[in-house]
């Protein structure tokens, strides 16, 4: 028999039995649709969302301090001793023409003067006062805080999170956000976040003119909650309005209560190329002449887990394969049992035992690679959907969203698998089937 006449005779042989092999092919689908979608979330999981993560995003930030490295902390950041140095655009230049450094951002830390309003009103009609220890700590109706700023065309590669409304576009200086630190001021927490939106903030920058401190005035407008690892402080906004502070505040006479700024920045984020390049990158940054912390532990063990996460959305996976080929066997079997009479025949008229072993073995293919072909498009689209929702939390944090997406060789790899266990599982009643003698076929 040729291979024509197999395929043909597979193909008739699965027209006559439409029914069986279409649950068959649903049950191949879903299991390779299953193993397809876990394959797809992990997948992304690495691929994407870790990317994103090591490769310009928060995890991969090593923070960079205007100062020399601390030797206290030579556990983490294998500090080498030396004089404090400052960090100025000459210092960034040399550390972005570091090997493997993606990006550098520059950080600006001001102490400014912000009237406290108390009660403060919410904006879901609530009044709330200061706590006791906030108004132990401030002067008579204001109080000193830090304001962190980047340039906020840069955010995403700098660790924010956004916990209720959104960040000042780039270049405001009339917008503002605050953090954790000024909810906590007035007793709130973050469920609170949403209600300080729309607020105003009267912020002033300090000068000393020796006696007396003396501000200069702007209204501030609240319009979002973040989470930052930036800097130290109780608000956060674009470079401009800090830039703006240090400089009123520099032109004053110096005093200890303003804390002056020695250095032009405050600190750096650096976004190194690629995650196994933050160890290198940080001892270039030590050597050059400034203190580094890093979470590369942290993401190492976020490399391990998801590699057990990984490993085990495989097994569910492919565990349902399995279960979806015993359908084929049990399909095949049937079938060995329903056709004894057509084997006969083909054997009376010349068939050979590995023409009728060809032919279960075909049928059976057919219904994985088809099944498989299914489920592998079934199971993009349930991982869209997943996709979706993630994506719908991520953007609610501020974060950027990711796709899923499944490599074609990995597309290829479920659908060739699928083919190839629909075999392996048939192969025992087109064994059977091979085997029967064609008299005792016949009279069956």
């Amino acid at each position: 028999m040729t291979w024509r006449d197999i395929v043909v005779l597979a193909a008739r042989s699965i027209r006559r039995r439409s029914g069986r092999a279409a649950l068959t092919v649903v049950g191949i689908a879903l299991a390779a649709s299953l193993l397809s979608a876990l394959l797809t979330i992990a997948g992304t999981a690495r691929t994407r969302v870790l990317d994103q993560l090591s490769n310009g995003g928060p995890l991969a930030g090593i923070q960079v301090a205007a100062a020399s490295p601390d030797p206290t902390q030579v556990d983490t950041d294998d500090a080498k001793p030396g004089a404090a140095r400052d960090l100025d655009e000459a210092a960034i230049r040399e550390i972005e023409r570091v090997d493997a450094v993606r990006t550098v951002v520059p950080i600006r830390v001001a102490r400014v003067v912000v009237v406290t309003q108390s009660p403060l009103e919410l904006a879901d009609g609530r009044s709330v006062e200061l706590t006791e220890s906030a108004r132990r700590d401030q002067i008579p109706g204001a109080r000193f805080e830090s304001i962190v700023g980047i340039d906020l065309h840069r955010a995403g590669d700098v660790p924010i999170t956004v916990l209720a409304g959104r960040l000042p576009s780039p270049g405001s200086t009339v917008e503002i956000t605050v953090t954790p630190t000024w909810l906590a001021r007035f007793g709130l927490g973050r469920t609170d976040a949403s209600a300080l939106l729309g607020t105003e903030l009267v912020v002033g920058a300090p000068r000393s003119f020796g006696h007396t401190i003396r501000a200069r005035w702007t209204r501030l407008q609240v319009v979002g909650v973040v989470a930052q690892e930036a800097g130290s402080g109780a608000l956060f906004g674009d470079d401009a309005v800090v830039a703006a502070a240090r400089a009123w505040t520099s032109l004053g006479v110096a005093d200890d209560r303003l804390d002056l700024p020695t250095s032009p920045y405050s600190g750096a984020v650096v976004v190194a190329d690629g995650l196994d390049n933050v160890p290198r990158v940080r001892r270039d940054i030590q050597d050059i002449g400034y203190s580094t912390r890093a979470p590369e532990n942290l993401i190492a063990s976020v490399q391990r887990y998801l590699h057990v996460v990984e490993i085990v959305l495989t097994g569910i996976g492919v565990i349902a394969l399995v279960i979806a080929a015993l359908g084929v066997t049990n399909a095949m079997l049937a079938a060995v049992r329903e056709r004894r009479r057509e084997i006969g025949v083909l054997k009376a008229i010349g068939a050979r035992d590995r023409d009728v072993l060809r032919v279960f073995l075909a049928e059976a293919a057919f219904l994985g690679v088809v099944g498989g072909l299914l489920g592998t498009v079934l199971g993009l689209g349930v991982a869209g959907i997943v996709g979706a929702i993630v994506n719908g939390y991520l953007r609610s944090q501020g974060l950027v969203g990711v796709r899923p997406i499944l490599p074609f060789a990995l597309a290829a790899a479920t659908v060739l698998g699928a083919g190839i266990l629909s075999l392996v599982a048939g192969g025992l009643p087109a064994w059977r089937a091979a085997r029967l003698p064609a008299r005792e076929a016949v009279d069956a």
